[in-house]
């Protein structure tokens, strides 16, 4: 079955998650009843990778520019007014539900946000990261108060917790949380156990346009999910290039092998090398390959998402895959 089928027929139980996940959150920022301070027009103080910053206690109009704050926006129950777009032209995360993002701004490529769209919608709250727009944190704070987290990636559950307290949505994310946290305990009974987990390694590639092949190291977005249901790693992990990835060729695409391996494409597949690497006799002859243990992902999923409502989908393709 694809990875795509597959993700649709768990996506019922998933979105269940979500609703326990944000059982107190609003719809929308619009529909929200406003609170005694957000009608007096109260703010508060969040401590942000360029200093300390006054939001509004209950911003309404929210613009995200990275995929990881869309995230913690919608799972927070925050329909934002605007959002950036990755530069794959899949627009804004696939994964998310379409109603969750109908009527949401696209403001540019996430890379190289329109500024002049930006301004157009009147935000109180513009949300990023240093590392993504840190070059344009002086033009972004003229048009509102803007939330950067130092990067992304690995630390998102920490900078999950900076956008609630931007959104004035701590409540909301403390539920998040722990819904997360006990589905992947769940998955890991599913698996038989801790010991059981650890003894299954597990290698997630990821086939880049433009780009060498990159086996995932321990120091990541998804690999942190990896390690929360407890699951282990083989030792080419440990030659990710600081901790994040080790990028080889496809002549060098054995050393991925594993009991299990996942695999995702940025771009263009043939430009990427995954049609070629996939057809090699490098792949072919893997032993997760002959035991049938590969598995094709959303890469806007399992390696963009970033965030609680991507990471309980995965959890549940971890359980789905890994207890065949």
């Amino acid at each position: 079955m694809s990875s795509m089928l597959r993700r649709r027929g768990l996506l019922a139980g998933s979105l269940a998650l979500t609703a326990a996940m944000t059982l107190s959150a609003c719809g929308t920022n619009d529909d929200a009843a406003p609170s005694d301070s957000a009608a007096s027009g109260g703010k508060h103080t969040v401590k942000t990778a360029m200093g300390d910053v006054e939001v509004p206690d209950a911003p309404k109009r929210v613009v995200v520019l990275d995929t990881a704050e869309l995230d913690s926006a919608i799972t927070l129950g925050v329909k934002p007014v605007g959002a950036t777009h990755t530069g794959t032209g899949s627009g804004f995360l696939g994964y998310l539900p379409k109603d969750k993002l109908e009527g949401i701004t696209d403001v540019g490529e996430m890379m190289t946000p329109n500024l002049e769209a930006i301004a157009a919608l009147e935000p109180d709250l513009i949300l990023t990261s240093k590392i993504r727009h840190g070059d344009k944190y002086a033009e972004l704070k003229k048009i509102a108060p803007t939330v950067m987290t130092e990067t992304t990636g690995e630390p998102w559950k920490e900078n999950f917790r900076t956008h609630a307290d931007a959104l004035g949505k701590k409540a909301e994310a403390a539920k998040a949380v722990a819904a997360y946290e006990a589905r992947a305990g769940k998955v890991t009974e599913a698996l038989g156990g801790k010991e059981k987990a650890a003894a299954t390694e597990v290698n997630v590639v990821r086939f880049v346009e433009g780009a060498d092949i990159r086996i995932y190291g321990r120091k990541n977005y998804i690999s942190t999910i990896l390690a929360d249901v407890g699951l282990g790693r083989p030792a080419v992990t440990d030659k990710a290039k600081d901790g994040f990835s080790y990028d080889v060729s496809p002549e060098k695409i054995d050393l991925a092998d594993a009991e299990v391996v996942f695999h995702s494409t940025y771009g263009d597949p043939e430009k990427a090398k995954q049609k070629q690497t996939l057809d090699s006799a490098l792949w072919k002859s893997m032993k997760a390959v002959e035991n049938n243990k590969v598995f094709a992902v959303d890469d806007e999923l399992w390696i963009q998402g970033i965030g609680y409502t991507a990471a309980s989908l995965i959890l549940d393709e971890l359980e789905a895959d890994l207890t065949k």
